[in-house]
């Protein structure tokens, strides 16, 4: 893997993208190109309707726009985390009431799945709090993946770092997608955690691509990063080699008690939802995922979150040890809006 190294004029630290930031020439396979940080800015600070233009006539070409796919997320291991980030209630460095626990039983995750396809959801996804799971970890969690499949279900893992050997692992145990998301601009990256750098979640991406299962990765906005920052994290995305993610789930800041970033200023509802549009015109055929923070969302941000791109959603009570809109709620917001749910794999 090559890397190039670009500074920002602002904060004067480096970035590194996995293709050079020069010759946007597209590729022969994909159609993509690469984007440097200020093209991605240039896309921010568009006039707002004409950004949704753009993005509502990019999302058309690859996708149908009434449809939404439905995804649950379960923790399926929780609380006692050695990391330190700072908007994780997860992690052991910070007093937020969550409490450790053992990783979840086959039979157990068996019935969530059975419940979440009931439900109307396609993707399963199981978060287990680990910085980096064992050997004995994986093989646990690749029989969760067996007992999710054999439900007909899509399923997806997030599992902290992984080491040789691990994606195949999972994958041969019939993983679709692993998430690992990046969080941040690699600039702000030490703002928010110290107990990993960013290479340590490239090197992860890459040991996921390289065994052949497909990438969710995203990140989060509303940590107090600049819009810079924000045109720099979708930058990095857009341009992870060889491809960028097929899903790119965009969380807002869910400000927990507790936490560094508990007192956090709100961010700006449409700045979010520009940060929706310009991730779908830079990554055009990826699912891209309102995440974290919809709970604290109106129903008209949401909904111009999809009409800016947006065509997943995590669906359910519950995201790791967050609030997420009920289901009726969401059913109901999906039936005035006009859309419809994905009810078929691949893609």
């Amino acid at each position: 893997m090559t890397t190039t190294t670009t500074t920002l004029p602002a904060a004067g630290q480096p970035l590194h993208f996995h293709a050079p930031r020069k010759a946007p020439a597209p590729a022969v396979d994909t159609g993509r190109r690469v984007w440097a940080v200020d093209e991605v800015q240039a896309l921010f600070d568009l006039p707002f309707s004409d950004l949704m233009y753009r993005a509502q006539t990019v999302h058309r070409e690859h996708f149908d726009p009434t449809e939404v796919e439905l995804a649950t997320l379960l923790s399926v291991k929780t609380g006692g985390c050695p990391e330190d980030c700072g908007y994780c209630p997860q992690s052991v460095h910070f007093d937020t009431g969550v409490e450790a626990g053992k990783l979840m039983g086959v039979d157990a995750v068996r019935e969530a799945a059975q419940r979440a396809r009931q439900a109307g959801a396609t993707r399963f996804c199981m978060g287990a709090a680990w910085r980096a799971p064992k050997d004995r970890d994986v093989q646990a969690v690749a029989e969760l993946v067996r007992a999710v499949k054999e439900e007909g279900l899509e399923a997806c893992a997030t599992l902290g770092m992984l080491s040789e050997g691990h994606a195949e692992t999972l994958r041969d145990a019939g993983l679709d997608y692993y998430n690992h998301n990046l969080d941040s601009a690699p600039d702000f990256y030490g703002e928010v955690i110290t107990t990993r750098d960013y290479q340590d979640r490239l090197d992860t991406l890459e040991r996921v691509r390289g065994a052949g299962v497909k990438v969710c990765c995203g990140g989060i906005v509303g940590m107090g990063e600049s819009r810079l920052q924000r045109a720099a994290l979708v930058a990095q995305l857009a341009n992870l080699s060889p491809d960028y993610p097929e899903s790119v789930p965009i969380n807002h800041l869910v400000k927990v008690a507790g936490t560094p970033l508990a007192d956090q200023p709100d961010l700006d509802p449409l700045e979010f939802v520009r940060t929706i549009a310009v991730a779908r015109i830079t990554m055009p055929r990826a699912r891209v995922r309102l995440s974290a923070g919809r709970q604290q969302m109106s129903d008209a941000v949401q909904a111009l979150c999809f009409v800016a791109g947006a065509n997943s959603i995590f669906y359910g009570d519950k995201l790791l040890t967050t609030g997420n809109p009920d289901v009726e709620r969401d059913r109901e917001l999906l039936r005035r809006l006009g859309l419809k749910t994905r009810h078929t794999f691949g893609g």
